[in-house]
């Protein structure tokens, strides 16, 4: 049976071991070519290909709760659970989610971004088919690399005890995106080295099939054998997680999928919490990604043949790694801190330069924002690189550890404002709003890669905690730019007006220039602020424009609600000035899609002729009140 003759996960009970196998070779070739072209996780999904196919052999996820963490591993999931035909427009605007996406599907059981949700998810959809009196299964799928979240700890710890039955599909790759680090990454790498497993099952099939009539029954039978002598000789490689209330099973060869379907079938109907432990190679199939699965986590598009990167421009994100590496070398105080993600917040060369200065802490923000305060009260300069959507998860650290204790950290928050085609579980538009508010943090965002490096420099010279917030897209621009020195709470005007004003940070002040000039063409006069700074807002500069212009334009890629445009109104309410003739231009209260960025800009009206047209139309209201 080809892929396109299945049109749902029924199909796969009838077919055979071997037809399996074809059949995950062409998924493998749909991935590629697919995920090539739109961008996505190419390496994670291609590692998990046969898993799939033997959970949905023996799971049904229309009755069953199969739960997947991260989400970034689904792609295969997606195809063979009806979205195949819509597989091509995987992250495109109006496309399918390159994530589980409950809207998309009642085969998504649960949706996720982030790492280490599974376990806690599935936990409750267990508890809730108890307290209901239903009988299907549930099944969380999580990677080695989510377990160095302490979030999967948790679940795990609460399961032991929780008298429900689930199965956890410990996908076990040796990597999260870049290689796992720690001491459970040690653990895994000790039951992963048991290869006894293999010798069993080899051996033993090949005397079994020898046998005339019953060799194949026997073969099945010898299976689940091995899966027992692995289990009963090796006790103290699962005792970790029997310790903790769980039956182990494995390790297992991810790729085997006639053994996989095996060991599904009689794991189903186990009672209790079990434990699969699952070997896969991230990367399966695809010469170019399973060599250098770091690489090919994820792209943003590339050559199928051989994986060749689009060309890209200069990225904020290099600029801050290259910027950080400079700095480091004449202040050896200066450390770096990255939760599992090196090379997408620009930390690799710095790793490579101060192997002993850059700690990757695994999926764990909020440890390594509190390991960041120790360092900084033990007389260190440390600064944590996160993506926004996952410093999220550190909001009560950066409060309690951070700030109050006024404690020199900087946060490097990548990835602010919209990101594309990640879409909303990773969308940086609540940072500021869950920031400005806190007492001693100065918060920060460049308009450009050369005010990046002069803004660093500027952060670790303060005696108290610091954000700098910036963009994944765009391009960071020449880093020779010429860069006023940054003074503290002081803005930037780059073009006079009179009619209104622009104000914006980061990357939007780009956005705003544009808008002003299409307004000088019908004949209006537009001041440009670059905000610079968040946290502190430069108040005389602010009150200055209010006074003299008729409108004052906040622009921002960030929630209105808490925003910078919030901010600036609280502001001139407590210096005593009027707030109506000021205009918030942000994003709405809802969750934005995924997309093009450049699309998702002019969807919710923040490019450039959406913010000419709208600050057109205010102007005038105030101009010719009701008209």
């Amino acid at each position: 049976m080809r892929l396109n003759e299945i049109r749902h996960p029924a199909q796969l009970r009838a077919l055979s071991s071997r037809e399996l196998e074809e059949l995950a070779q062409e998924i493998r070739d749909l991935i590629v070519r697919t995920v090539t072209v739109t961008g996505g996780h190419l390496a994670s999904s291609l590692g998990v290909v046969e898993l799939t196919l033997a959970l949905l052999t023996r799971f049904d996820p229309e009755k069953d709760r199969i739960v997947w963490d991260v989400g970034h591993q689904c792609y295969a999931f997606k195809i063979l659970t009806g979205r195949r035909d819509r597989f091509h427009t995987l992250r495109q605007l109006g496309g399918i989610s390159g994530f589980p996406l409950r809207s998309e599907s009642p085969c998504d059981a649960f949706g996720a971004g982030h790492a280490s949700t599974s376990l806690s998810a599935a936990l409750g959809f267990a508890k809730a088919r108890d307290l209901k009196g239903e009988d299907h299964r549930v099944v969380a799928v999580i990677g080695d690399g989510a377990l160095t979240g302490g979030m999967a700890w948790e679940a795990i710890n609460n399961a032991g005890v929780a008298n429900t039955d689930l199965l956890v599909v410990l996908n076990d790759n040796e990597m999260s995106i870049s290689r796992n680090v720690g001491a459970l990454a040690r653990h895994t790498s000790a039951l992963r080295s048991l290869h006894l497993y293999q010798s069993i099952e080899e051996n033993t099939e090949r005397l079994l099939e020898q046998v005339p009539l019953t060799g194949q029954f026997l073969v099945k039978a010898g299976r689940a054998l091995k899966r027992g002598v692995t289990h009963w000789i090796s006790p103290e490689h699962g005792a970790l997680f029997e310790a903790l209330g769980f039956d182990y099973i494995g390790p297992i060869d991810g790729h085997n999928v006639g053994l996989l379907t095996d060991i599904f079938a009689h794991a189903r109907n186990l009672k209790g919490p079990v434990l699969m432990h699952v070997i896969t190679k991230k990367g399966r199939g695809c010469d170019y990604a399973e060599s250098d699965a770091r690489r090919y986590h994820g792209v943003s598009g590339c050559a199928p043949e051989n994986g060749e990167p689009k060309r890209s421009s200069l990225s904020y994100s290099q600029v801050f790694g290259a910027t950080l590496c400079r700095l480091a070398e004449e202040r050896p105080e200066i450390v770096a801190i990255t939760a599992a993600m090196p090379d997408g917040t620009g930390l690799t060369a710095f790793a490579k330069q101060f192997p002993e200065r850059c700690f990757d802490v695994g999926i764990a923000e909020e440890h390594g924002a509190t390991f960041a305060a120790g360092l900084a009260a033990g007389g260190i300069r440390p600064v944590i690189a996160l993506y926004s959507s996952f410093l999220q998860r550190a909001y009560d650290q950066v409060i309690h550890d951070v700030c109050l204790q006024k404690l020199p950290v900087l946060l490097a928050i990548d990835r602010a404002g919209l990101v594309g085609q990640d879409g909303p579980t990773h969308h940086g538009i609540f940072d500021i709003a869950f920031l400005r508010h806190v007492p001693n943090l100065t918060v920060m965002a460049p308009r450009g890669g050369a005010e990046l490096q002069a803004m660093l420099a500027y952060a670790l010279q303060l005696d108290g905690p610091c954000a700098i917030r910036y963009p994944r897209d765009g391009d960071a621009g020449p880093l020779d730019a010429p860069v006023p020195p940054i003074e503290h709470g002081k803005a930037e005007l780059l073009r006079e007006g009179s009619d209104l004003a622009f104000i914006a940070p980061g990357d939007t002040v780009a956005r705003c220039l544009e808008a002003a000039a299409i307004l000088e063409e019908k004949g209006l006069s537009a001041a440009v602020v670059n905000a610079r700074f968040i946290k502190p807002l430069d108040a005389a500069l602010l009150a200055k424009l209010a006074s003299r212009c008729q409108a004052l334009v906040t622009v921002e890629e960030h929630v209105a609600a808490g925003g910078f445009g919030s901010a600036v109104l609280e502001m001139l309410n407590a210096a005593g000035l009027p707030t109506d003739h000021v205009l918030s231009i942000a994003l709405p209260d809802h969750f934005p899609t995924h997309g093009d960025s450049d699309a998702l800009r002019a969807r919710y009206g923040l490019d450039a002729p959406a913010i000419a047209d709208r600050a057109l139309r205010f102007l005038r209201e105030k101009r010719a009140p009701g008209e």
